[in-house]
């Protein structure tokens, strides 16, 4: 069968920020139809590729043509205004509003002036009902779930007679239903002759849903393949640039556990907060990793906030040292030696319109007060030796943290609590939506502090993960711990899904 022409072609796109060569030569082409996947490390053009194409950025070089057409949007509504609709990661709608206003949220059908709600109610259910998705339309977008808010936002963009969707990480924060729910979507619009533009870090589900995948490896691109015709080991090794030796080091992960003898460094009593997680028992050994495995939603999360001091606990208590600690506060925390790396990296971690300096070194300065200003020599030590340490590129101190990928977002978030030499740190999901590549030197790091010394608590939603790094791993459903299990060759991730499914009961 005859390729159709590109509905979207790309060709030779160049774009430079200060210091900065983003992208280089990039051509790519997206047919109508079809789902492409955009493959590369975290830092290696994939979203400035996007940013270009959408009208956020210009182009420096090169040029982009629609339907054989040279176009140049200067904004993303001029983009959107040409049919191609973008639906980030986060969820952009409006959650107090209905699901039909955030549909048609300036775009209203209206009589006299007015707005016609009942035919804005009808409609959106028949546009969802062509997405094979049966929902209240009047309901708050608040009352369903991330995924749901994400089908709508789809919606959306397809109301809107796109004919080129851009999906960036649409599943990072979704479970395996809703992955299915998801795909069940991009298939209907996919047979409806629309393009997609899929972003994923998650290379089984690329291999799933896509159809061909173009790579990018530091701003230049690898290469167009058939998803078929490459496998999962290549195309790894393609988008970091060198074998895999480095990834296969880690299968040893992990060392020796700590002694079981003498003083947990950190042990929870019964620790629970009413509502969120039920009382628990949990112990953390110097140079000790303990994995946190659940679905979403199981109460992960809510064990990470109780131990750093971020919600109060309402029953049970925590020993640092074997002595009774109040952690009611991150402050009183940190002052126990404890750090806590949200899984909202956004919301709770960085600062984007500040430098990688100065979120490097805010923890820092946190400790010693606001009346005692860390000197610029100092700050800039500190920053180059992590910034080495960490790879995080690019390795410039003053660009802004908001510009940075995700992957070098997160070791700039890890960095900054590094600083500080922690007792306990405490991880949450510290490699969601990133590369193959940062996700290897996460943990990697991880191993090496734990070999120094360091207690991790290390949470991840992929099983695999947490069997890799961990030394012991506690299993939780509906906000209970449930399981408590040491890790060995018998545990393996089917093992530990049956005792998430079981509750832990035999």
């Amino acid at each position: 069968m005859a390729t159709p022409d590109p509905i979207l072609r790309m060709r030779g796109i160049g774009k430079r920020f200060p210091g900065v060569k983003a992208l280089e030569g990039v051509d790519f082409r997206l047919l109508p139809g079809e789902v492409h996947a955009l493959m590369g490390e975290n830092g290696a053009g994939k979203s400035t590729l996007i940013k270009v194409l959408t009208g956020v950025h210009d182009i420096d070089e090169g040029r982009i043509e629609l339907e054989g057409r040279e176009v140049a949007f200067s904004s993303p509504p001029a983009a959107q205004r040409a049919g191609i609709s973008t639906v980030y990661q986060e969820v952009n709608l409006c959650p107090n509003l209905s699901v039909a206003e955030n549909i048609f949220i300036g775009r209203e059908p209206r009589r006299l002036g007015r707005i016609q709600w009942r035919e804005t109610r009808r409609r959106a259910a028949e546009l969802l009902k062509r997405l094979e998705l049966d929902l209240d339309v009047s309901a708050s977008l608040s009352s369903y779930s991330l995924a749901i808010q994400q089908m709508v936002a789809i919606a959306r963009a397809v109301d809107i007679d796109a004919r080129v969707l851009v999906l960036d990480e649409p599943t990072s924060s979704l479970d395996a239903g809703e992955v299915a729910q998801l795909f069940r979507v991009m298939r209907r619009l996919k047979d409806q002759g629309i393009a997609i533009l899929f972003v994923s870090h998650f290379l089984d589900q690329v291999y799933e849903i896509a159809d061909r995948m173009t790579i990018l490896r530091n701003g230049q691109l690898v290469g167009e393949y058939r998803t078929s015709e490459l496998p999962q080991v290549e195309l790894v090794a393609k988008m970091i640039g060198r074998e895999l030796a480095d990834l296969e080091r880690l299968e040893s992960l992990p060392g020796e556990p700590p002694a079981r003898d003498g003083t947990p460094l950190v042990e929870a009593r019964e620790l629970g907060r009413t509502g969120a997680i039920e009382p628990f028992t949990l112990a953390v050994r110097r140079g000790e990793v303990v994995g946190l495995a659940g679905l979403l939603g199981s109460g992960r999360t809510e064990i990470a906030r109780l131990l750093f001091g971020a919600d109060h606990a309402t029953t049970g208590s925590v020993r640092v040292d074997g002595e009774h600690a109040s952690l009611r506060t991150p402050r009183a925390a940190m002052g126990h030696g404890i750090a806590f790396c949200s899984e909202n990296r956004r919301a709770e971690g960085l600062i984007p319109d500040l430098t990688v300096r100065e979120n490097l070194v805010l923890a820092l300065q946190a400790t010693r007060g606001w009346t005692r200003p860390l000197p610029r020599s100092r700050q800039e030590e500190l920053v180059g030796e992590y910034i080495a340490a960490l790879n995080i590129r690019p390795a410039d101190p003053e660009q802004l943290v908001g510009n940075l990928s995700g992957g070098n977002q997160q070791k700039v978030l890890l960095a900054r609590w590094l600083i500080l030499r922690p007792r306990l740190l405490i991880l949450d999901e510290p490699t969601r939506g990133i590369d193959v590549g940062a996700k290897a030197e996460i943990q990697r790091l991880v191993a090496e502090l734990s070999a120094g010394g360091t207690a991790v608590l290390f949470i991840s939603a992929e099983l695999e993960e947490v069997l890799r790094l961990s030394h012991r791993i506690g299993v939780l459903r509906d906000h209970r711990l449930v399981a408590r299990l040491d890790n060995g060759e018998s545990l393996t991730s089917a093992a530990l899904m049956e005792t998430i499914a079981s509750g832990g009961s035999s």
